[in-house]
């Protein structure tokens, strides 16, 4: 198994959250829209989700992380589960010109408002199901808070798939160390089905022999 990295916490504790708020506010009736990633998880009210989700190049320290840790050159094939509007993904175009990337998200909404320069190469698809390239197709593949999305069956392909078409893999997942952070990510989430510590996730790792790097984000 890879190592434990801190490449998106620095983004994800600059933001503040109500949880109790969340928790209050109709909470099962948004996570039933949040379920359809749809315009209203995307670009609807903040209590449905992101609350208008927009490129403010906030991705471009990531994409820098992942390119140092994995030394990626000009040219290198990138992939992105989970990809949403594909700013991460413009974000490694920016860096290396000449890479190749793509990326899949189960919302059809997400795919055809994804950022113009990435939007040829991206599709509609699940991480819960076999992946449609051959093995070791990417140098990198990526999945950024989409597979603690995922019941335990769909993990174990999600990893697995992920682990067979890349040559290098991170992924980020929420996690939660205290009955608080536990507490706060219930409140919170909206479409998370996986709800482990990170030892747990670790056994998942080990379970369903994934390699790669990962990193878990708390609700402090």
């Amino acid at each position: 198994m890879g190592e434990c990295l801190s490449i998106v916490t620095p983004l994800h504790v600059r933001t503040s959250r109500d949880y109790v708020g969340r928790m209050t506010d109709r909470k099962v009736e948004a996570m039933t829209v949040a379920r359809q990633y749809g315009q209203q998880f995307w670009d609807g009210d903040r209590r449905y989700g992101y609350g208008g989700y927009r490129y403010d190049g906030r991705w471009k320290v990531v994409a820098e992380g992942l390119v140092a840790r994995y030394g990626l050159q000009d040219g290198a094939r990138i992939l992105d589960v989970g990809c949403g509007k594909g700013f991460l993904l413009h974000e490694f175009q920016k860096l290396l010109p000449a890479a190749t990337v793509a990326g899949f998200d189960i919302s059809a909404y997400a795919i055809a408002h994804a950022k113009e320069e990435v939007r040829p190469f991206v599709t509609v698809g699940n991480a819960g199901a076999p992946f449609p390239y051959a093995a070791e197709s990417f140098d990198l593949v990526v999945s950024l808070g989409a597979l603690h999305n995922l019941p335990i069956d769909g993990l174990r392909t999600a990893l697995g798939e992920m682990t067979r078409v890349g040559r290098h893999q991170y992924l980020m997942v929420e996690s939660f160390r205290s009955e608080q952070e536990l507490f706060n990510l219930q409140c919170w989430a909206l479409t998370c089905e996986s709800f482990f510590r990170p030892a747990t996730w670790e056994w998942v790792f080990r379970q369903f022999a994934y390699d790669g790097d990962y990193e878990f984000i708390f609700f402090e």
